[in-house]
């Protein structure tokens, strides 16, 4: 058969350990026989961003920019015994916090429903993405332990040398202290990029926050919401036929558990980092967790919601067998393709990605699958395949 060609390319981002294996796996066994891959190649493993200052990261960000879609492996975000063990120069930051800060962009994550993998909460019928602020709050904070008696303030200066302050605490004795910030600049852009991503995917979306607690930082961003969305999108959100609305955090999850699912969850940074987590395995596994960056601008970037799966590496090194899921960086792929053919118009790139996706999880609801998926699934009498045999089996109902 004639192989799908691409007219413009797509920001491919390579990654580290189990999950780059599995990459080469998936576009030799999934992709390369069906499609003219037109890629834009960015090594971000770890030893390629140590050699190049963490360049490369910046690079592939900007590229995203330039052709607006991107697909990224999982990568390591070293610590000190990773600065040890690839002989680092310093420990460099988390890619995916430096293509956030540069694309400016909001993560939405989604579990991936398949029959045979049944939500711990058994109302769960659709899947909730939660869409989570990359920037700022706690991730940002400045702390300080408080050694004894004395008082703690927050200092504005203005630029003409004009101070504001407000009292924190009065500390009597020992105590620990917490300043964090955000931007109006960066609110404003997590809104649109919610706002955009729910009428690209045809669903309501909720924002929660605690304004009755914060009446000044979470207030702020409820009122940045509801602006935007009454001065930009209400007609459109009329149009399309889905509703958005602001409710407290605490009733959002009583709301989420008693719900069918089937909406978008936007959350602030620390609440969406909880939460994205909370409702994967709920549903059963990270590996079955789609993740996209959506930039105001219209900037996509997919990639797999997990790790680099250290532990299967290792034993990936000592020729032992692996039973590692790659289904959510099969879904990063098709994501990224379909987006691409979506911008392009190129149909018969958005019917392979569908076709994908189908063929993937027709082969877990057949009862077979990786071994994660085994010990959860309600499938009697599942084949345990490893991560080789199942992505070619998969190759072989597509």
């Amino acid at each position: 058969m004639e192989k799908i060609k691409m007219s413009t390319p797509i920001v491919e981002m390579n990654g580290d350990e189990m999950t780059r294996i599995l990459w080469k796996m998936i576009k030799k066994n999934l992709l390369e026989p069906y499609i003219e891959l037109n890629t834009e190649y960015y090594d971000l493993g770890l030893e390629k961003r140590n050699e190049t200052n963490d360049q490369i990261t910046v690079d592939a960000a900007n590229a995203t920019k330039k052709y607006k879609v991107a697909v990224k492996c999982a990568t390591i975000t070293p610590n000190a015994a990773r600065m040890k063990e690839y002989d680092l120069k310093e420990m460099w930051k988390s890619p995916n916090g430096t293509i956030r800060a540069i694309l400016d962009g909001t993560v939405f994550r989604a579990p991936i429903v398949v029959k045979g993998i049944e939500p711990c909460v058994k109302n769960w019928k659709y899947p909730i993405t939660i869409a989570r602020h990359a920037y700022g709050d706690v991730y940002k904070a400045s702390e300080m332990k408080i050694p004894g008696p004395g008082k703690v303030e927050l200092v504005y200066t203005a630029e003409d040398g004009t101070q504001t302050k407000e009292l924190v605490h009065n500390f009597a004795g020992e105590g620990i202290v917490q300043g964090m910030h955000n931007l109006n600049r960066s609110i404003e852009s997590f809104a649109r990029s919610c706002f955009n991503y729910a009428l690209d995917s045809k669903q309501d979306i909720w924002f929660a926050a605690k304004d009755t607690i914060s009446k000044k930082y979470d207030h702020t961003f409820k009122d940045i919401f509801q602006n935007i969305y009454d001065t930009e999108y209400n007609e459109k959100f009329k149009s399309a036929d889905i509703e958005y609305f602001y409710t407290l955090i605490d009733d959002a999850v009583a709301r989420v558990m008693k719900s069918e699912g089937g909406y978008i969850w936007a959350c602030k940074n620390y609440d969406g980092d909880v939460m994205s987590d909370m409702i994967s395995s709920a549903f059963g596994s990270l590996a079955m967790m789609t993740s996209v960056l959506v930039s105001p601008e219209g900037d996509y970037e997919y990639e797999a919601a997990h790790g680099t799966v250290q532990r299967h590496y290792y034993k990936h090194l000592k020729g032992e067998e692996t039973s590692t899921n790659s289904v959510a960086t099969i879904f990063a792929w098709t994501g990224a393709l379909r987006k691409r053919g979506e911008l392009d118009g190129n149909k018969e790139l958005m019917e392979f990605a569908d076709k994908l996706e189908k063929a993937t999880i027709d082969t877990i609801e057949s009862g077979s699958m990786t071994k994660d998926l085994a010990l959860i699934t309600t499938i009697p009498n599942a084949t345990v395949l490893n991560s080789e045999d199942f992505i070619k089996t998969i190759a072989m109902r597509l």
